[in-house]
């Protein structure tokens, strides 16, 4: 079984900004994933499961923004910082689909 880390999230922050506040939806999430592995994130409602996902794949809404922390996506070409990368630039789109994807939980 190969135990190769190909996701690496550190203390991961999302925050969002409405009518002068924040709200902190991710707040220092840490966690590595394996290829061919699962994660399973439980947890009630509200408490950030889809924001840490759609923080990954750089699709967060306009009031929202990652502060903090590393997001590493360990390719065979070497490591990518997606908290770095531009979401709507080259780089993050060839890697959406492609190499990293996520099942909405609404269809």
């Amino acid at each position: 079984m190969n135990e190769e880390i190909i996701i690496t999230v550190n203390n991961l922050k999302t925050y969002f900004y409405t009518n002068q506040r924040c709200n902190k939806a991710v707040d220092g999430v840490s966690f590595k994933l394996k290829r061919g592995k699962t994660l399973c994130m439980v947890g009630e409602s509200g408490c950030g499961k889809s924001v840490t996902a759609t923080s990954i794949m750089r699709l967060l809404p306009t009031l929202a923004r990652i502060e903090e922390g590393e997001i590493i996506y360990h390719s065979e070409e070497g490591d990518i910082r997606i908290d770095q990368l531009a979401k709507n630039g080259k780089k993050m789109r060839s890697l959406r689909g492609s190499e990293i994807a996520m099942i909405f939980q609404d269809p």
